[in-house]
C-alpha cells in the first residue's frame, strides 16, 4: 500500500517529536533535592498545610529535615528551619536568593511590585534600599523624630489612665496600642496625626481608626495568604479563594488614601515655593522623585508604594509585639514584678521612661527579645526566589525555587534554647544575642540585604512603649479569667497577631499629675 506524502510527513514529524522529548528527558539534569513529603498531582503538598502555615511547616520539618523540600502546585519550595540553614541562605549565599516571587498580592497591592518589600532584585530595588538607609531610616532622621515617639507614648498613657477610672477591662491593642502606632508612623511619614480616640482628626478618605485598622489588617492578610493562583498559574483566572478580588479592592482603597496625601504635600510645596523645607518622609520621597540626577527614577508610583510600606510596616510591628509581650507577662507575674522593680530602681516614680533610658534597662530588653523569639511578627520570612541553580548543604536548589525561612521554628529549636516553649526572658541575661540580623538564632526582622530596613525604628517604638506601660500601670486579667486560661491563639497573615484581642484591667502606679 502506497502512503501519501502528507501522511509520511506527518508520521515523520510525530516520530521526531517523540525522539526529541525522550532525548530531552534523558539529558535533563537530575537534581538532588532536600528531603520532603511526596507531593500529590497538581496541588503538591498543599494538603499538608493548615490555617497556620508556619506551624504546619514546623511539624513537617521535625519529620523530614532542617532543610526541607515541598511542592506547592507548580513550584518547588525549600524551607530552612535552623539557624545554620538560615545563615546559608541569608548571609553566606544571599546574592543567589535576593529575588522575590511574582505574586498577585505584589501586583495588586504594591503598584505592580513598586514597593521595597516585593520589588524584584535589580537597580530599582538597590536604589530603594539605599534611599531607606541614607534618607528615611538614617540615625539622624530617626533622632529628629524622637519627640514624636515621646508625644504619642504620653498620649497612650493618658488614654489608659482615663480608661482605668471605670475599673473595667480595656482592649489593649484595638483601643490603645493601634492608635499609638498609627499616630507615630503617620506623623513621621505623613506629617500629621490622623486619629484621636478612634476618630479621624484629618480630612481625607479614611473616616476612623477602625476603618484604617481594617485596611491595614486586610492588606497584611492578603499579602500573607497562600493564594492558589500564585502556585497553580492555570487556575489563576478562577480566583478560587476570592483573594484576588480582595487584593484589588484593598489596593484601590490604599491608592485613594495615599493619592490624597500626595496631593496635600504637593500643594504645600507649590504654595511655599523656594522656602519649602521637607518636614516628613513623604516630603523627602517627593523631593527624591523629582531629582533628575538620580540614576533610577522612582516616580509618583514609587513614592506611593514606599509610603504604603512605611505606614503598614511601621505601625504593625509595634502594636502586635507589645500586645504579645503584655500577654506573656500576664501569665508570668514574677517576670512582671522583676520588670517593674528595674523600672522603679532606674527611673523612679517621678517621671516617664525616655529612649535614652532604654540602655540602662537590660531586663526590659530581655523581655522584648524573648517576645520576638516566641512571637516573631513574620514567622515565615517573606519568600525569596533562587536567581540561579545553587547548592546548599549538599543539596541542589534549582533556579526559580521559592525559599522560606521559618524563624518561628528556629525560635523553638531545643538545640538552641532550653525549654523553648517557655517564656523566659532571663535566658538573654548576659547574652550577646541581639535582634539586629547578625545572630541567626533570633531573626524577627530577617537578615542580610533583604532585612526589614525599618527594624531600628520598630525596636525603638516597642521598647519605649512597653517600658512606659509597665512603668505606669499595674496589670491584671478581668475577673473570672485565670492566667492559665488566657488564649494565645494566632491569626496568620504577613504578620501573625492574636486571634482574640487582649482585654486587661489597668491601675495607675505613678503620681496622678504625671498622667495629665
Amino acid at each position: 500500500m502506497e502512503l501519501s506524502p502528507l501522511l509520511v510527513t506527518s508520521l515523520a514529524m510525530v516520530l521526531a517529536i517523540v525522539i526529541l522529548r525522550r532525548l530531552k528527558r534523558t539529558s535533563r539534569h537530575v537534581y538532588r533535592l532536600p528531603p520532603g513529603p511526596r507531593p500529590w498531582p497538581v496541588i503538591g503538598n498543599f494538603n499538608l498545610i493548615g490555617a497556620l502555615p508556619h506551624r504546619s511547616i514546623h511539624e513537617l520539618s521535625k519529620k523530614y529535615s532542617e532543610l526541607m523540600h515541598l511542592r506547592f502546585g507548580s513550584y518547588s519550595v525549600v524551607v530552612a528551619s535552623s539557624a545554620e540553614m538560615a545563615k546559608l541562605f541569608l548571609k553566606t549565599h544571599d546574592l543567589l536568593f535576593l529575588d522575590r516571587p511574582r505574586t498577585a498580592a505584589g501586583k495588586h497591592t504594591t503598584y505592580n511590585y513598586a514597593d521595597i518589600t516585593w520589588s524584584p532584585y535589580g537597580a530599582y530595588w538597590r536604589h530603594a534600599r539605599r534611599v531607606c538607609a541614607t534618607q528615611l531610616f538614617s540615625p539622624a532622621r530617626l533622632a529628629s523624630f524622637e519627640h514624636i515617639r515621646a508625644d504619642e507614648v504620653r498620649s497612650l498613657v493618658r488614654g489608659l489612665f482615663a480608661a482605668s477610672a471605670s475599673g473595667r477591662a480595656v482592649r489593649l491593642n484595638k483601643d490603645h496600642l493601634s492608635t499609638l502606632s498609627m499616630n507615630v508612623i503617620t506623623r513621621m511619614v505623613l506629617g500629621k496625626r490622623l486619629f484621636d480616640g478612634g476618630e479621624s482628626v484629618a480630612e481625607g478618605p479614611v473616616s476612623s481608626l477602625a476603618d484604617f485598622k481594617w485596611m491595614m489588617d486586610e492588606l497584611l492578610l492578603v499579602n500573607g495568604v497562600l493564594n492558589i493562583g500564585d502556585w497553580i498559574p492555570w487556575l489563576d483566572w478562577l480566583d478560587l479563594q476570592g483573594y484576588v478580588r480582595r487584593m484589588k479592592r484593598i489596593g484601590k482603597r490604599f491608592s485613594e488614601f495615599i493619592e490624597y496625601i500626595l496631593d496635600e504635600h504637593g500643594e504645600r510645596r507649590r504654595r511655599e515655593g523656594e522656602s519649602f523645607v521637607a518636614r516628613d518622609m513623604v516630603d523627602v520621597l517627593m523631593q527624591l522623585a523629582d531629582d533628575p540626577t538620580f540614576e533610577v527614577q522612582i516616580g509618583r508610583v514609587g513614592v506611593k508604594a514606599f509610603t504604603q510600606d512605611l505606614i503598614v510596616g511601621g505601625s504593625e510591628s509595634t502594636s502586635v509585639t507589645v500586645e504579645w509581650a503584655i500577654s506573656e507577662l500576664l501569665r508570668k507575674p514574677s517576670i512582671f514584678a522583676m520588670a517593674t522593680e528595674e523600672l522603679d530602681r532606674v527611673i523612679g516614680h517621678g517621671r516617664w521612661v525616655t529612649e535614652k533610658d532604654i540602655a540602662h534597662l537590660p531586663y526590659l530588653q530581655t523581655i522584648v527579645k524573648e517576645t520576638m523569639r516566641l512571637h516573631p511578627i513574620v514567622p515565615l520570612l517573606i519568600p525569596r526566589v533562587t536567581r540561579e541553580d545553587a547548592s546548599i548543604a549538599g543539596y541542589d536548589i534549582p533556579k526559580g525555587t521559592h525559599v522560606l525561612v521559618n524563624v518561628w521554628t528556629i525560635g523553638r529549636d531545643p538545640a538552641l534554647w532550653d525549654a523553648p516553649e517557655e517564656f523566659m526572658p532571663e535566658r538573654f541575661v548576659g547574652s550577646k544575642i541581639d535582634v539586629k540580623g547578625q545572630d541567626f538564632e533570633l531573626l524577627p526582622s530577617g537578615s542580610g540585604r533583604r532585612m526589614c530596613p525599618g527594624y531600628n525604628l520598630g525596636l525603638k517604638e516597642i521598647q519605649l512603649s512597653l517600658a512606659n506601660l509597665l512603668h505606669g500601670f499595674a496589670w491584671r486579667l478581668p475577673e473570672g479569667v485565670a492566667k492559665e486560661d488566657l488564649s494565645m491563639d494566632e491569626v496568620f497573615g504577613l504578620s501573625t497577631t492574636r486571634k482574640l484581642p487582649l482585654e486587661v484591667v489597668v491601675q495607675p502606679r505613678l503620681p496622678a499629675e504625671l498622667y495629665a
